[in-house]
């Protein structure tokens, strides 16, 4: 007998057939077992084997649900992400009897200094040198009790405890380097939460303090910890931010609402001078802050100092998005905020070209926003500068620990359950990468000397953060950071991509020595991307201090260097060498380089124009919603 290869197959039952060409009896029954398998997981496909849409919907909402809810333990880390970290590592370690061998030589040699510190110090006393230093940016045993027995010798083996781990779990071959750092940096936050200045018994400044108050530091302490908790858990500023009021003590520069969308207020700050430059600017601040970091106090206020250098300036101020603002996305932060604020500022000043400003990742959307311009022949810029703002996210320092395909799955749950990132959650991911600075450093200070720091308006600014609706955050992170597509010409804006070479206009880049956000060789990238003139300065200071720079500030200093066109690479370690240094502010810098590329002085222009007519003071409505 035959089968007939093509009849119908209308029930399921099976005929074993002998195949004509002499093939055993079971290769021809095997193969048609097989193809009644397919089939029967063709017709299941369509029936009975596919699951409910209800069911669908109960696993993605449990799912989600279960990870918002751990997200709020672990502060938005994912579990699944660090447990596969320390497996890479385990794993590898676990067949590298070589790096073992070399740990516990490393141990040995460590235990003979500490006993040979010990041994000097039991007969020079003081006089003996440590065996062991701080890093530099280490300050939690600069007191000078830490020098006296027994504290020196805490410290020391902390120190010396610190470095072996930091070899433990650094320098193992096959470990992934994305793996290898978020093991170094989880380690490095264990050690820093047991480190012994955390602790009264092994703190000689807290020893010394609780026996001079006779305990009332720690009395202190105490009430400062629950009045930090309670303002915590209601949602409220902290202790100091009052005085600190947005366009009272902060905020202030004077000027109007011009323009306002369901997005961004524009404001634009009235002149101080008789005459200001034809060309106005326009900032653009990170949506991930709120505005006035760039108009503080009035002395060290961005704003208020460009319109004394006789500039008409605008400032984007984003809105504080809830959960009704969940599905906006990157495009649309692009044209209701960017573009729509080009064109205000177009009708207020007409005919001119604008000089562009984005700080943060306001300057990463100022950069895709003038990459699309240039592609398309919109020519409305006549320059464009960047605030510790990245377009290549390759080398984007410790931020990247938090970027994976596990981590941002996590995220996207905890921002699906509420529709926007809390604020309190993406603050934590921030003092994490400055833990010493920003958790232990306050745990001593506050609650175990009891003496409360003074809040400054940086501090108030830094305490006023804001929300980041579900799918810009989801965006963002999975475009710029995961996939890096802007650097890699894979982003698409109006349904073609940008690339940033097609920027033409003059840039002037602005990176800070001691960035945790956007390292400054991450910013330097841009000298790689783009083939027009590139003016890099290197200051010092943070992501944020070393932006609010004013004139008079003591003890910065700045780096610059101009890339013309068709000038050659400049590395940036050659930059660091080469690279002009001078002392003070780099606000002057920049401004004689703005003035370079501006017109001379002439008319004021008027607050609004017609179809832009002002709407309120300044500082608007949307930069006080909480």
């Amino acid at each position: 007998m035959t089968a007939n290869a093509a009849e119908p197959r209308s029930g399921t039952a099976l005929t074993i057939v002998t195949p004509a060409n002499g093939k055993s009896a079971l290769a021809s029954t095997r193969r048609a077992l097989a193809e009644e398998v397919d089939w029967s997981i063709e017709a299941g496909a369509e029936g009975e084997d596919r699951d409910s849409y209800s069911m669908t919907a109960l696993a993605d909402v449990t799912d989600r649900s279960l990870h918002a809810a751990l997200a709020r333990f672990t502060a938005g880390a994912s579990p699944a992400a660090l447990a596969e970290a320390y497996m890479d590592w385990a794993m590898h370690l676990s067949y590298a009897p070589g790096k073992r061998m070399r740990l516990m030589s490393k141990a040995l040699r460590k235990t003979m200094r500490f006993a040979n510190y010990l041994a000097r110090h039991a007969i020079a006393g003081q006089g003996a040198p440590d065996c062991i230093e701080p890093l530099p940016q280490d300050h939690r045993f600069n007191h000078e009790d830490w020098h006296k027995w027994p504290f020196n010798c805490i410290y020391q083996g902390f120190l010396l405890q610190q470095q072996w781990w930091h070899n433990a779990t650094t320098g193992i071959r096959g470990v992934s380097a994305r793996h290898e750092r978020m093991v170094e940096f989880a380690s490095r936050q264990i050690l820093d939460l047991v480190a012994p200045s955390n602790f009264p018994l092994t703190n000689p400044e807290i020893l010394a303090h609780t026996v001079a108050s006779g305990g009332l530091n720690l009395l202190h302490g105490w009430q400062n910890f629950v009045e930090d908790a309670e303002r915590t858990f209601s949602g409220k500023q902290p202790i100091g931010s009052e005085d600190f009021e947005v366009g009272r003590d902060v905020a202030k520069t004077p000027g109007k609402v011009v323009y306002r969308n369901r997005l961004i207020e524009l404001i634009q700050y009235e002149s101080t001078t008789s005459a200001v430059h034809p060309q106005p600017i326009l900032i653009v601040p990170a949506w991930i802050m709120k505005y006035y970091i760039l108009d503080l106090s009035p002395h060290n206020s961005l704003a208020k100092y460009l319109t004394e250098q006789g500039f008409t300036v605008f400032m984007i101020s984003w809105k504080n998005p809830g959960p009704d603002d969940r599905e906006l996305g990157l495009e649309d932060y692009r044209t209701l905020g960017v573009m729509s604020a080009l064109d205000a500022v177009n009708a207020v000043v007409p005919d001119q070209k604008v000089h562009a400003v984005g700080y943060c990742l306001g300057g990463t959307l100022l950069s895709i926003a003038a990459s699309a311009m240039a592609r398309d022949g919109d020519d409305r810029l006549g320059s464009m500068t960047l605030f510790a703002a990245q377009t290549d996210f390759s080398e984007a320092g410790e931020m990247m620990l938090f970027i994976g395909e596990s981590q941002i799955a996590f995220l996207e749950d905890m921002m699906w359950e509420q529709g926007f990132l809390d604020s309190r959650q993406m603050a934590g991911a921030f003092q994490l990468l400055r833990s010493n600075d920003l958790i232990w450093s306050r745990l001593v200070h506050d609650y175990l000397l009891g003496e409360r720091r003074r809040m400054t308006d940086l501090m108030a600014w830094n305490a006023d953060s804001t929300r980041m609706p579900f799918r810009m955050h989801s965006e963002y992170l999975r475009k710029l950071f995961l996939d890096n597509d802007l650097a890699e010409g894979h982003l698409e804006v109006g349904g073609k991509p940008v690339a940033v070479t097609d920027i033409e206009v003059p840039i002037f880049v602005v990176g800070t020595e001691r960035d945790h956000v956007a390292p400054w060789r991450s910013t330097y990238k841009i000298n790689l991307q783009t083939d027009t003139e590139v003016t890099y300065l290197l200051t010092t200071g943070g992501h944020n201090a070393g932006i609010v720079s004013e004139p008079g500030h003591g003890g910065r200093t700045f780096r610059v260097h101009t890339k013309r066109v068709g000038e050659h690479y400049l590395d940036p370690e050659r930059f660091l060498n080469e690279a002009t240094r001078k002392d003070g502010s780099w606000w002057p810098e920049w401004v004689a380089w703005l003035q370079q590329r501006s017109d001379p002085p002439g008319a004021v222009p008027a607050m609004g124009a017609p179809a832009y007519p002002p709407l309120a003071d300044a500082p608007g409505i949307y930069v006080v919603e909480e």
